[in-house]
């Protein structure tokens, strides 16, 4: 009984950040293939949240929130490609080590 509540929690927490933290909005569909798309992207999203979560420590909010503060930005200048990029910060770039493997 305590493990199917602990499922249930775990659902409800998915679908939680998938409104909030992923910042997901209603869509209608009309045939029953873009459903299907729509559900196996969602799915997706919440599969590689959750081994975001499980790989860096973080949770997903933290992460997107943290994350999308940087940009990279080239601009072509002839035959030099200049680029600039705030520098990130050594947290963050633990938790992105993680994910790529290399720490």
């Amino acid at each position: 009984m305590i493990g199917a509540y602990s499922r249930l929690l775990q659902v409800e927490k998915s679908f939680r950040m998938s409104k909030t933290d992923l910042a997901a909005r209603p869509i209608y569909h009309h045939t029953r293939e873009s459903i299907k798309a729509h559900l196996t992207i969602v799915f997706a999203a919440l599969a590689v949240s959750r081994w975001i979560e499980n790989t860096t420590g973080w949770s997903i909010k933290r992460f997107v929130t943290t994350a999308r503060r940087y940009r990279t930005i080239q601009i072509q200048a002839g035959d030099h490609t200049i680029t600039a990029a705030d520098p990130i910060p050594a947290e963050l770039q633990t938790a992105l080590d993680s994910i790529h493997g290399t720490h």
